[in-house]
């Protein structure tokens, strides 16, 4: 794991731009640092070492001189494809998998991809075709930006490397806030920097004569809903899936450091810590965070299983103040917007990590997405069965069995609960049904835009662009399949694996590992019946079946509770701190030109009176303050240049 920064074109100083740049993410790497440069071409790599300690340095080139490369992630299946290499009478100068990649595309060019078992992103100059080669893993775990001045092309693993280039200034995206206080994060390869790309997952790239070319070169696929599942007889489907899990989980547990696991006290990372404590024989370290609010801490699930388990457990808590306290240095590091406070712990998390000298975690991340555990598939199939015959006045009743975590629902009547949850306001044939409820809530946020603003974006909907994105085929999935589609294609690669995952493990140095997401897993979860991973309104079926033995049953039996933090309140009363007052006057909203100053003033006095507000005035909070913060932190004191154009 390590962050590279690289450019095409010719360069003034491009050794010292590139110093420039790898400085600017030398939190990714902080073991060394590494340089490469010829005529029109340099690649810069800061190093975390973790495989290939003392002679995997980077950039790294071949034999021949021809390739280098700059790289940054994992490639678990590097033993297996070297000693395939190997057999073909290829010869290796270290023990990294950097350098296997670099032979497998010697022999296959881009078509390598399809080959390598990881979360990566990397840049290859192949200096005898006089082209730059990138390319993202399948999910989405690594990031990759980049932007062109001229005819020079500039790219690098965060965009704070990007704003040392002279000439690239930060800039908000009027259509990328937009798509956050719809969507929760832009659509790739929007980001929220005017002009600044990021390169979409599954994706590859190639910059060659002054052009530049993309396309996938994998794909998230689900059968026809009419199409006969190969998977019939469920304990074959939960002994497959077992062994799956086991060998995801085993490859990535390989490194020349030693690995932790996080354990949240739910279901994924339980069974994550579960199997990686088997092959851990000195004992494995886990690590947690703990909430003073009972609303949102799991102290209790994760004290159980750690002793279930035997681990080395260790936690952080977040007690009231903390969020408020990093939050402006959780937005430097996620570089873009937030319209929820949950990165804030696991970046105070990673830090207990980094304190307790490793530089590897595993993490459950991808299981809800994968097996059908978010609480929105639940939500989906009862809307679904209440559209069905919607003058019924039993149905709605269903809508309390959703969120046991949230008593206050369960006390409405079924009329207001079919109200709420829109069980009759969309159309089944809409592509988005299963996400309507949640788009239209968060959306609702943009009420607090400014005048100015809502004019520049015009008629935009980001829900529909958002649409225009879907596959093909997307009409012949299964409307489970839909919805797991949406989660994995956008959410979780823009939020999930970005502003809570990659950004806030990589601001302490380390690399988060995901067994739910090799695509091995992926692609056999993709192709089970429906109710094999949603049955009834139980999430997850197939995979609490495939490891019940592997966890105490209160662990296993557990329904989900999604991973929350307190939004508003971390900022109001006694947590408040000095910026938050600063950032959220009609002095500083004004500046920005983004919100209605009076609105603001409104929901600031709000949260105050009722920190406990709901969705919308949550995420709105959150996500105000979190773009006066980003324009803060990118921008300076220039704010006039952050006004929507």
């Amino acid at each position: 794991m390590c962050g590279f920064v690289g450019y095409f074109g010719a360069v003034r100083d491009g050794r010292a731009l590139l110093e420039r740049m790898t400085a600017a993410i030398a939190h990714r790497g902080p073991d060394e640092q590494g340089f490469f440069t010829g005529p029109e071409v340099g690649l810069g790599h800061a190093r975390l070492s973790i495989v290939g300690l003392g002679d995997g340095q980077q950039p790294m080139s071949d034999a021949s001189g021809a390739l280098t490369i700059a790289f940054n992630g994992e490639i678990f299946n590097y033993v297996e494809l070297r000693e395939e290499l190997q057999a073909r009478g290829r010869r290796f100068r270290t023990a990294s998998d950097t350098e296997v990649i670099l032979h497998l595309y010697d022999e296959m060019g881009e078509d390598c991809l399809s080959l390598l078992n990881g979360d990566f992103a990397f840049a290859i100059w192949d200096a005898r075709r006089r082209r730059m080669f990138l390319a993202r893993d399948r999910m989405g775990v690594r990031p990759l930006f980049y932007t062109r001045q001229g005819d020079r092309f500039y790219f690098a693993s965060e965009v704070k490397a990007l704003l040392q280039v002279p000439g690239v200034s930060a800039q908000i995206d009027p259509v990328a806030l937009d798509q956050i206080f719809t969507l929760w994060a832009p659509i790739a390869p929007r980001t929220a920097f005017r002009d600044i790309c990021e390169l979409e997952p599954a994706n590859l790239m190639i910059v060659q004569d002054g052009g530049i070319s993309t396309r996938p070169y994998w794909s998230l696929d689900y059968p026809d809903h009419d199409t006969p599942s190969r998977h019939r007889d469920e304990r074959e489907a939960a002994e497959e899936l077992r062994a799956l899990l086991t060998e995801a989980t085993r490859v990535r547990m390989r490194a020349d450091v030693p690995v932790g696991s996080y354990l949240s006290g739910g279901l994924d990372s339980s069974i994550t810590s579960a199997l990686a404590a088997r092959m851990v024989p000195g004992g494995l370290r886990t690590f947690s965070v703990t909430f003073d609010s009972a609303e949102h801490d799991e102290s209790e699930f994760q004290l159980e299983m750690a002793r279930a388990l035997g681990t080395q457990h260790s936690a952080v808590a977040c007690r009231e103040g903390d969020i408020a306290a990093v939050f402006p240095e959780v937005i430097r590091f996620t570089e873009r917007p937030i319209i929820r406070t949950a990165p804030a712990p696991l970046f105070k998390l990673s830090g207990l990590v980094r304190e307790a000298g490793l530089k590897v975690v595993l993490t459950g991340e991808g299981a809800d997405e994968v097996f059908a555990g978010y609480d929105i598939f639940k939500e989906n199939r009862v809307r679904r069965f209440c559209a069905r015959q919607p003058g019924s006045r039993i149905r709605p009743h269903l809508f309390r069995k959703l969120y046991p975590y949230l008593p206050g629902l369960r006390q409405q009547s079924a009329e207001y609960l079919a109200s709420f949850f829109g069980a009759n306001s969309h159309s089944l044939d809409d592509p988005l049904y299963s996400h309507r409820p949640r788009l239209d809530g968060t959306a609702a946020t943009k009420l607090f835009f400014s005048g100015d603003l809502r004019a520049s974006l015009g008629n935009y909907d980001a829900a529909e662009e958002m649409a225009s994105r879907l596959p093909e085929a997307f009409p012949r999935w299964h409307p489970l399949h839909q919805a797991q589609y949406l989660e994995a294609r956008f959410l979780l690669p823009g939020y999930i694996l970005s502003s809570q995952g990659d950004r806030m493990a990589m601001a302490h140095g380390i690399e988060g590992r995901f067994p739910f997401l090799d695509h091995r897993l992926v692609e056999f979860a993709a192709g089970l019946p429906p109710e094999m991973k949603l049955k009834g309104l139980v999430e997850k079926h197939i995979l609490r079946e495939a490891t019940k033995d592997l966890l105490p049953p209160s662990i296993g039996k557990r329904s989900k509770q999604p991973y929350r933090a307190p939004d508003s309140a971390s900022f109001v009363g006694a947590g408040a701190a000095d910026y938050v007052e600063t950032a959220l006057g009609e002095a500083e909203i004004g500046a920005s030109g983004l919100f209605n100053p009076k609105a603001v003033a409104k929901l600031h006095e709000k949260c105050r009176a009722r920190p406990a507000s709901g969705f919308r005035d949550n995420a709105a909070f959150v996500g105000i303050l979190s773009t006066q913060l980003w324009l803060k932190t990118f921008t300076g004191a220039d704010s006039q240049s952050s006004k929507a154009a």
